[in-house]
């Protein structure tokens, strides 16, 4: 998967780097996997604005993700790489030899065609999910369960990976893509390979209005407010407001957030790197 640099026919196309779409085989996605999405605008129910800077953005379908892959022992065939709205990476569809469909985040290196599987009988091979228990140490992998059959929830976005780095008793040793090093249950399943779509952090959007296509209205910053509005807001000139801080007071630079006293914090060998 590659970027496009366009030619500067106008101010927009200028800076534009988008990705390359030369990889994704399908137009139109599987409409049995497909179901409505409904927009807020960053409203609650009634009515009010409860989340700023959101509204609009083009109209999108949501695609029924497979993140619990528990269909063991069932091969399945790669029908197509297709483009997701919803996520950063690209999805695959799946053609089960039973004939049920579904859809998986796309590895990297993942073909049409290809044959994947999941479960402890599956080889370790790009695409295939098995518990932690049966992947080799040292192996990349990404769409990782934090408890046993719950889905996965860990290293989904596009270029994101993580690494096996070794056992302790029923637990294995993660090195996550923050630097974050942790224990998860060996009997969390785990799929192997990266995520596919590495490219997506080199995009420039080049104008504004694709933020508004994606639903992002325009983002104004405290410190230009009144001090009625934002505590770094007020000043004569261009103050530069005091320390950085978020609307309701919290600071935004160096606060620890995490609970103190969280219960998987045990869970956690190494804290990622600042």
């Amino acid at each position: 998967m590659g970027i496009r640099k366009l030619k500067p026919t106008t101010p927009g196309q200028r800076h534009k780097v988008i990705g390359a779409f030369d990889k994704i085989t399908a137009s139109a996605p599987e409409k049995s996997l497909v179901v409505g999405k409904k927009r807020t605008g960053g409203r609650n129910n009634t009515g009010k604005m409860t989340m700023r800077y959101i509204g609009g953005g083009h109209k999108k379908r949501f695609r029924l993700i497979d993140f619990k892959r528990n269909r063991d022992g069932i091969p399945a065939t790669v029908k197509s790489i297709e483009y997701d709205p919803n996520r950063s990476a690209r999805i695959a569809l799946l053609y089960y030899v039973d004939g049920v469909k579904t859809y998986i985040v796309a590895p990297d290196g993942l073909q049409v065609g290809q044959t994947v599987m999941s479960g402890s009988q599956a080889a370790p091979e790009v695409g295939n999910a098995l518990p932690l228990q049966n992947i080799p140490i040292g192996s990349v992998i990404h769409n990782i369960e934090l408890r046993p059959g719950q889905g996965a929830k860990l290293v989904r976005s596009a270029g994101a990976f993580a690494q096996l780095t070794s056992r302790e008793g029923t637990y294995a040793v993660i090195k996550m893509p923050s630097g974050e090093t942790r224990r998860i249950l060996s009997a969390c399943k785990a799929t192997i390979g990266g995520v596919g779509n590495s490219d997506h952090a080199l995009e420039r959007s080049g104008k504004a209005g694709r933020s508004r296509w994606l639903g992002r209205r325009p983002h104004n910053r405290g410190v230009v407010m009144n001090p009625v509005d934002h505590p770094m807001g007020g000043g004569e000139g261009r103050a530069s407001g005091g320390h950085p801080r978020s609307r309701t007071g919290l600071y935004s630079k160096g606060l620890k957030t995490r609970a103190p006293k969280k219960h998987s914090s045990k869970y956690i060998i190494e804290r990622r790197k600042k």
